[in-house]
């Protein structure tokens, strides 16, 4: 069966990932035959002329080999997970609310992604953040309401793909008004599809009208849409709502397998199934598979799986080749004659997004400066943010700190906490609460989604994201010379 056709197929739906900065042996062989592509993460890159290298190996093993990664700018970065990201993410260019600006940076990111063959970007996120203790979308979200989502979406399907770089609309139908992580259990929006056609779906049809060149489903269950089941093992979800409503031609690519919205209770293979049945043509794998010596194993078992459905008539042969030869069209990479954009762009659209409220206090030169950690996304994972990579002698602070401390180390200096979405988090909450009850010179420094909770008598400055260039423009606002 290793040279079977039907394996060939099977194959073709499928978009992993490996470790490393070079392609094991078992990964370039699968794409001789068939593979759908790879999915790159932060552990694949390490710089430009590595990545090129690494794209090269698996575009000589077959030439419209599928390589995609989740570059969003701001939070979300695998080009820059080492350093973070030179541009804004999606909150800071939703807040200026200029479609210019936000198709340059993303015209920006798809340049940079070409130059080293990368052809797929996850990427824009459309989703409505209506939720303010959304875990999975917030700062990844250009806003909170369709108007302000349908346009910048877009002008950001616009930008990459005027690069050479496929974009990828996601989550559909709307991951933004959940209060639970796919990646850790199955989230629940209980609204009706007309809320849903009012407030999740415009941003959809806004990046289709775009020419966007696929759309990622979300492991979400809206029941009077997807009854028991996530929207990505839906039928009226993706064949009646966003193929036959909104008129989508292109790839329909899965959120990963892996996550437990999707395969807690059923594992990756009948998961596969059923994203096919349902409608999807690419099916992700996560990062965190892929540091398993399984990772193989895992893809061999839902080819067999996949191979297993046709054989009993769950899915269609046909249905399979037309999956496979609208996934190509994401493997092809137009040459690319755009130089890549300066980094003064990120800085620039960092600083229209910055937003103070409150007065500032006197001294803040001599200001002492705290970070609080909250824990990472999954989505986000471990890359560098905030203000203490951009400025000296910033404090962390965990959830064991002391709010007397922090006054008493304060002294009559102000005070700057540097937190993400601090409104999630009940320690950090608490205490900033506590510190802006104690010190009259305290200013929050908010560079998660700015949520209606504020802290009383603190100054309030959002920055809609936690890149550098976030904290660099942060840093400038405030008087504080950031290290170069």
């Amino acid at each position: 069966m290793t040279g079977s056709p039907l394996r060939r197929l099977a194959l073709g739906t499928l978009l992993p990932a490996f470790h490393g900065h070079r392609p094991p042996d078992w990964a370039v062989r699968l794409v001789e035959e068939g593979l759908g592509g790879y999915t790159l993460f932060g552990y694949n890159i390490r710089d430009a002329a590595q990545v090129s290298s690494l794209t090269a190996q698996l575009r000589a093993a077959r030439p419209d080999v599928v390589i995609a990664t989740d570059e969003e700018g701001g939070d979300v970065t695998r080009l820059h997970y080492a350093e973070g990201s030179p541009y804004p993410g999606n909150a800071a260019l939703g807040v200026v609310d200029d479609v210019t600006l936000t198709e340059s940076v993303y015209r920006a990111i798809g340049a940079r992604l070409a130059s080293v063959g990368i052809t797929l970007d996850m990427a824009p996120a459309v989703d409505v953040n209506s939720a303010d203790d959304n875990p999975a979308i917030g700062t990844r979200s250009f806003g909170d309401r369709p108007a302000r989502v349908a346009a910048p979406a877009a002008a950001a399907v616009a930008g990459l793909q005027a690069a050479g770089v496929a974009a990828c609309a996601k989550h559909f139908p709307g991951h933004g008004a959940t209060v639970t992580d796919s990646h850790l259990d199955l989230p629940l929006v209980e609204a009706p599809l007309s809320v849903l056609r009012q407030r999740e779906l415009p941003p959809f049809a806004a990046a289709i009208a775009a020419g966007a060149r696929s759309v990622m489903t979300a492991h979400i269950r809206v029941p009077e849409l997807t009854g028991s089941s996530p929207a990505t093992f839906s039928r009226r979800t993706l064949r009646d709502l966003l193929r036959d409503e909104l008129g989508f031609t292109g790839a329909i690519v899965s959120d990963a397998l892996e996550m437990r919205g999707a395969s807690a209770a059923i594992g990756i293979p009948e998961a596969a199934v059923r994203a096919l049945a349902a409608g999807n043509d690419l099916l992700c794998f996560g990062g965190e598979l892929a540091k398993s010596p399984d990772a193989e194993a895992v893809v061999e078992k839902t080819v067999a799986a996949i191979i297993a459905a046709v054989e009993e008539g769950r899915l269609s042969e046909a249905d399979l080749a037309a999956s496979v030869a609208r996934n190509a069209l994401l493997g092809t990479l137009p040459a690319v004659t755009d130089a890549v954009a300066a980094d003064s762009l990120g800085l620039a659209a960092a600083r229209r997004a910055v937003r103070v409220s409150g007065d500032l206090p006197a001294g803040l030169a001599d200001a002492v400066v705290v970070q609080l950690m909250p824990p990472a996304t999954a989505a986000v994972g471990e890359v560098p943010w905030g203000l203490a990579p951009v400025l000296p002698g910033v404090r962390p602070v965990v959830d064991t700190a002391s709010a007397a401390d922090l006054i008493a180390l304060a002294g009559t200096r102000p005070l700057v906490v540097a937190s993400r979405d601090t409104h999630r988090h009940p320690w950090a909450r608490t205490l900033v609460e506590a510190l802006a009850a104690g010190h009259p010179g305290v200013i929050l420094v908010e560079m998660g989604w700015p949520a209606a909770w504020r802290p009383a008598n603190a100054t309030y400055v959002a920055t809609y994201g936690a890149a550098p260039v976030n904290a660099r423009a942060a840093a400038e606002s405030l008087g504080l010379p950031p290290s170069q």
